[in-house]
């Protein structure tokens, strides 16, 4: 198609999904941060370079979700020449007087997902994502030639209602989108009226379509939904599917031909690979399985994206396996996932999550978070564990018994990221958002005992993350020394807080606002003079 009529359909996403942060995936966590943190030049081009952009505007590499509505589009009909991935810089060059529909993938469009409430609670200002959204809607290109509007992805929850008539978006897709972008698109190229929310359903394993391009750091869907019930939680109430080796291997095949040499495995419990109950793990199928995608041509080294603290501590000789595939201790290699802690507290457990402790029970939560720790540290392994303040009818004896588990797990090599409660998943209605306003003491005690806890351990992980994934030696160093700065400076504001504000947060920053620092902490964390 030309570039001066426009793609039909048009696929992308905000800048800060359009990154693989040098091949840190996690390091897209910065994109919950305030806008204005550290100067956007630095941001985008030392933390969140893009990906590279084809000559048509396509983008060499995009979010998984987005490459799958992309196959799905194709495999309903459409040809090529009618659908392209574009990246969110250059849509001057692929949406024009023929283009009818822009589908936009979304992880937090609002900035009120748990990571970005919290950094924006406690900082102030806007997170990225939520502005990087907003310019998409505005983008001189769309709002001349006006193509339809759809969003989709595991943040398009927050855009129903209000918000979906205020941005002009048409219709928001909730849930599995493969069975129901199909009809839908076309719908929209027909200029027939679309309904504001569609519901996609669960795809069955043989209906899934391959990817047809790379994706960011290569990830590549192992499983879908979990099981384990978690009330706040999305995904966890999802029906759990596996999808079969040669489905895997063809994706990563597709990533390897544009360079991703290092697959990464996604899951929210990549350990329950093939397991037939959310409790089990089925230590032969899953080294199994990474033995077969090492085994692609062209493969380096294998990642994987979450895992379950008590599949961990279950069965240990499946982190084994996989460390021996991957030959972690034979070198600086080491593996990194997502995880959730969640409590410290046995009753909130029982209460609100007691499927997240199988097989063990809620009673032992304490000791599984630390025997899973220990295992992992034996093996190379390094946890990013999520945290949640605000939990449903929690009390300063749960908070206390979280603050406990946070020091217990101050030796081992790890992140630990405090997250505000998010109404969402089985709590969304039910229960509010946890907000700045409801913090006490003890909680700002356990955030920055988290923090500190991180602090410690920065130095070592960038350090070791920085050699095994950034090949840019100039990238390397500038983002050290960022990190560098800000870890000192971070330092000195939570000794600030311990010492002379006994673990306050909510009074050190009403102090900073009387002595006339500012209504936010960010002039103090400023990394780099803007």
């Amino acid at each position: 198609m030309s570039r001066g009529g426009g793609y039909r359909i048009v696929l992308t996403a905000d800048r800060t999904l359009m990154s693989e942060y040098h091949g840190g995936i996690f390091l897209g966590f910065s994109a919950c941060v305030p806008k204005g943190l550290i100067p956007d030049w630095v941001y985008f081009s030392v933390f969140c370079p893009p990906v590279k952009a084809g000559p048509d505007g396509s983008a060499e590499a995009a979010p998984y979700g987005t490459r799958k509505i992309e196959a799905a589009l194709l495999k309903y009909g459409f040809r090529r020449d009618e659908v392209i991935v574009a990246h969110p810089e250059h849509l001057d060059r692929v949406i024009g007087p023929e283009t009818r529909v822009l589908g936009i993938t979304e992880n937090d469009p609002l900035g009120i997902g748990p990571a970005t409430s919290t950094f924006t609670s406690l900082l102030g200002g806007e997170a990225y994502m939520a502005v990087k959204f907003r310019e998409l809607l505005n983008h001189p290109s769309v709002r001349r030639y006006r193509p339809r509007i759809i969003v989709g992805g595991p943040g398009a929850w927050q855009l129903v209602g209000e918000p979906q008539r205020r941005l002009g978006i048409d219709c928001v897709v909730l849930g599995e989108g493969e069975r129901v972008v199909g009809p839908l698109f076309e719908k929209a190229i027909r200029g027939e009226p679309l309904p504001s929310v569609v519901h996609g359903e669960p795809v069955p394993v043989e209906e899934i379509p391959i990817i047809r391009g790379a994706t960011i750091d290569g990830l590549v869907e192992i499983a879908r939904g979990c099981g384990r019930g978690c009330r706040f939680c999305e995904p966890t109430l999802q029906r759990y599917r596996a999808l079969p080796i040669p489905h895997i291997l063809k994706e990563v095949e597709v990533n390897v031909r544009h360079g991703r040499r290092n697959p990464l495995l996604h899951a929210e419990d990549v350990l329950r690979y093939g397991a037939k109950k959310p409790w089990e793990v089925d230590v032969e199928a899953v080294v199994n399985l990474f033995k077969a995608v090492k085994s692609v041509p062209g493969v380096d080294g294998v990642g994987l994206s979450h895992f379950a603290l008590a599949s961990v501590a279950s069965a240990p000789e499946a982190v084994e396996g996989i460390s021996k595939v991957e030959g972690i201790g034979e070198s600086d290699r080491f593996l990194s996932g997502q995880t959730g802690i969640e409590t410290g507290s046995p009753r909130l457990m029982r209460r609100l999550m007691a499927g997240k402790c199988l097989p063990f029970k809620p009673e032992d939560w304490p000791d599984v978070v630390e025997r899973a720790f220990g295992i992992l540290e034996e093996n190379g392994w390094i946890p990013v564990s999520t945290l949640i303040v605000g939990l449903p009818g929690e009390t300063e004896e749960d908070v206390c018994l979280t603050i406990d588990l946070v020091e217990r797990l101050r030796t081992y090599r790890s992140l630990i990221v405090p997250l505000f409660l998010v109404s969402m998943g089985g709590l969304k209605d039910k229960t509010r958002s946890f907000t700045y306003e409801d913090l006490t003491q003890r909680h700002s005690e356990l955030i920055l005992k988290c923090w500190r806890h991180n602090l410690d351990w920065a130095p070592s992980l960038i350090e070791t993350w920085s050699r095994q994934c950034i090949k840019n030696g100039m990238a390397r160093r500038g983002i050290k020394l960022v990190f560098s700065y800000g870890i000192r400076v971070t330092k000195r504001l939570l000794e600030e807080c311990a010492e002379n504000y006994g673990y306050d947060i909510k009074a050190m920053r009403e102090n900073y606002q009387r002595r006339g620092l500012g209504s936010r902490l960010i002039q103090a964390l400023r990394v780099v003079a803007p």
